[in-house]
């Protein structure tokens, strides 16, 4: 009965989505609390890639100094397709990520997609095997590949296609070429088409640029004032305090508790949980709110989840369901900013920042309050 109420004492334990979204088959399947988004918000992307991919675009000048318009979002596309962000792994503050993460190997059996054997280039080295070649890490390189585009990003002397920071820089510099314009369309096509040679690829790498681009942008709040200013204000100054299970109260960040439904113990973790953050964002306006997501849904007006977002205005909350229209399933909660945009805890080992509102699975509607 504790471990019930302890359980229901918080939110954010987001279901399962299709954790993999990739092209080239992965040896090792990722699932846990990697899987929460469908749509592309920087919520599903680890904080330790995020930050790879940022380093990246100011560190790939150097190599392509021609080279326009990069921008971390055209990273987080292709590794979102590639290999979700190698989300389920361990990445160490160096960038390594284990285990390493391998594609099928490519010698013509048609598994993963592939009907073309290509034969060993680096003994091993690199994917592990010296009997043909297999794409490696966040960025699935053949080692053919990134023997020509390898770049050490993180100072340790050595270009390693299974370290974060590494493998970013290289698809950088890869995507520039010799000097493209990436803030152009065509262009922009013509390196991802590079990448992988089908239209379905580049399709969906756009689809994740476009909304990883959305989710990044400031919000404009010039229109907004009074005590929803004031909320959205409270809940934007705590962007990148960590997600904490049970974190979270009117007082600000707090440590939560053990366990989330994956195993996350919040008890070490001083921060916010999703109900957490909107709590203490409301209490600022001197709006009392319940400790979990779903008791949330029960105050103010309720914006039905038959109204699509665009009946959201800013300072409301915006729910997650793991069945929507039935909110006793309610299991996520943020703030909406505007513009398709909230403020989002979204869950263990992420930090609070902006996420595009369809970052979270099962839109379940809003509540007004002010």
């Amino acid at each position: 009965m504790v471990a019930l109420l302890l359980f229901a004492a918080v939110c954010c334990a987001a279901p399962v989505g299709n954790a993999i979204s990739a092209y080239v088959a992965l040896k090792t399947g990722v699932q846990g609390d990697g899987g929460i988004a469908e749509g592309g918000s920087v919520a599903d992307i680890p904080a330790r890639m995020l930050t790879a991919y940022k380093k990246a675009v100011q560190q790939v000048g150097k190599y392509v100094p021609k080279c326009r318009g990069m921008r971390w979002p055209i990273l987080a596309g292709i590794a979102k397709v590639e290999s979700n962000h190698a989300v389920g792994r361990s990445i160490a503050a160096g960038g390594d990520i284990r285990p390493r993460i391998y594609g099928v190997l490519l010698n013509g059996s048609g598994a993963g997609g592939n009907t073309t054997t290509f034969p060993d280039t680096d003994g091993g080295k690199w994917d592990g095997t010296a009997n043909g070649e297999r794409a490696v890490g966040p960025f699935q390189f053949l080692p053919s590949t990134w023997a020509g585009i390898g770049k050490d990003a993180n100072g340790d002397r050595r270009a390693d296609p299974h370290n974060a920071d590494d493998a970013a820089l290289g698809a950088a510099v890869y995507l520039c070429g010799t000097g493209r314009d990436l803030a152009q369309q065509a262009p922009l096509k013509a390196a991802i088409l590079q990448y992988n040679h089908s239209n379905e690829y580049v399709a969906n790498v756009l689809g994740w640029i476009d909304q990883y681009t959305a989710a990044a942008k400031d919000p404009d709040l010039k229109n907004v004032s009074g005590k929803v200013r004031t909320v959205i204000e409270a809940a934007l100054s705590q962007r990148g305090v960590p997600y904490s299970w049970g974190g979270g109260n009117t007082q600000g960040k707090s440590y939560g508790f053990c366990c989330s439904p994956s195993g996350k113990n919040g008890a070490n973790i001083k921060g916010f949980d999703c109900s957490g953050l909107t709590a203490y964002a409301y209490a600022q306006a001197g709006i009392s709110l319940p400790r979990t997501a779903a008791a949330q849904a029960r105050v103010g007006r309720r914006i039905p989840t038959s109204l699509d977002t665009g009946a959201l205005k800013p300072g409301d909350l915006v729910f997650y369901a793991d069945a929507p229209g039935r909110d006793a399933t309610i299991y996520h909660v943020g703030i909406y900013l505007g513009s398709g945009q909230m403020v989002n805890a979204a869950r263990p080992d992420t930090v609070v920042r902006l996420d595009a509102v369809n970052a979270m699975p099962g839109y379940a509607g809003g509540a007004r309050l002010l």
